[in-house]
């Protein structure tokens, strides 16, 4: 009868293997190391080689940058936004006079996508971006914006100059769209009609402080006095609505805000801005190509420490 494994049993031969594993690459690494210094002539070489592809690769000209921008979208949807916006993603459906049309196709504007935006605390304001694709449409705690987006393309550094241009030139595809232009309309009526009901509805509140209110008094020695011939017994005060009013005054100035910005049905919160960081900096792909030719001289210096014994299996 098999004996039954426990979960500290279990726990052991799950550490057991892990220290075995490590173990194991560490005598590879050790292998690697001596083949290395056998044949360091050739892994020298390789090594020098691709230094100098790697500095050639990131030279200043031919380093690349991200360039991001928040897109608010007045009245689209999201889906039918990324509809529109397809076409740019590749550049075969766009026109063949429209410039942008030639800078993706020549590679100069390249990896055109766009990326959900998040807000966690449901306040309307943007939080973060999910560059990494992690959040859910149901997510609860991470609640992705349906009127935002942000517009993400990269550009060398010979080519930053380009940004104005493709940004005036992805405005204009997007907003002579019809299908964006219908929703933008429908957007706006009701929009309107939203910015109105809150100042009628601030007026209202502002006209309330201004009346005077009666408040009975049941103390020992009521209040008395006459007004327009009527004894009054109790307290005139004055009611403030100074919490609503305040509400609604925050409430008014984010729509008017929104009012302010929707000027088409796609507008940019901020101008493409370019990341700092270059995504193929000198540190990280010197250390990569080096990583890469040390792994390359290995198998070339083994094939070469073992070629009468490939030789051998080869004729047998």
């Amino acid at each position: 009868m098999d004996k039954e494994m426990n979960f500290f049993d279990l726990c052991v031969l799950c550490c057991r293997a892990i220290g075995r594993g490590c173990a194991a690459c560490l005598r590879f690494l050790a292998h690697m190391l001596k083949v290395s210094y056998r044949y360091w002539w050739l892994v020298l070489t390789l090594m020098i080689l691709a230094a100098a592809a790697a500095l050639y690769y990131t030279r200043y000209e031919n380093q690349k940058f991200c360039v991001n921008a928040v897109a608010i979208l007045n009245g689209p949807s999201i889906s039918q936004f990324e509809q529109v916006y397809t076409p740019l993603r590749s550049g075969l459906q766009l026109p063949d006079e429209m410039p942008l049309k030639e800078l993706i196709q020549s590679r100069k504007i390249r990896d055109i996508s766009t990326y959900r935006v998040i807000d966690c605390l449901r306040d309307s304001v943007a939080d973060y971006i999910d560059f990494k694709g992690v959040s859910s449409p149901i997510d609860t705690v991470n609640v992705q914006m349906q009127d935002r987006l942000c517009l993400q393309f990269r550009v060398k550094q010979r080519d930053l100059a380009l940004i104005p241009e493709v940004e005036k030139e992805m405005l204009s595809w997007l907003n002579e769209n019809e299908a964006l232009q219908r929703s933008y309309k429908t957007y706006m009526e009701n929009l309107l009609k939203e910015v109105q009901f809150n100042h009628s509805q601030m007026a209202k509140l502002d006209s309330l402080t201004t009346h005077y209110y009666f408040h009975a008094h049941h103390g020992d020695q009521p209040r008395t006095g006459i007004a327009n011939g009527v004894v009054w017994v109790g307290d005139w005060s004055v009611h403030l609505f100074l919490g609503d009013i305040y509400r609604h005054q925050c409430r008014t100035e984010r729509w008017d805000q929104r009012l302010q910005l929707a000027t088409a049905p796609v507008v940019l919160e901020n101008h493409f801005a370019v990341d700092a960081r270059p995504l193929n900096s000198r540190v990280k792909y010197l250390c990569l190509f080096l990583l890469l030719a040390w792994i390359g001289g290995y198998v070339i210096a083994e094939v070469i420490d073992k070629r009468k014994a490939i030789a051998e299996w080869l004729k047998a």
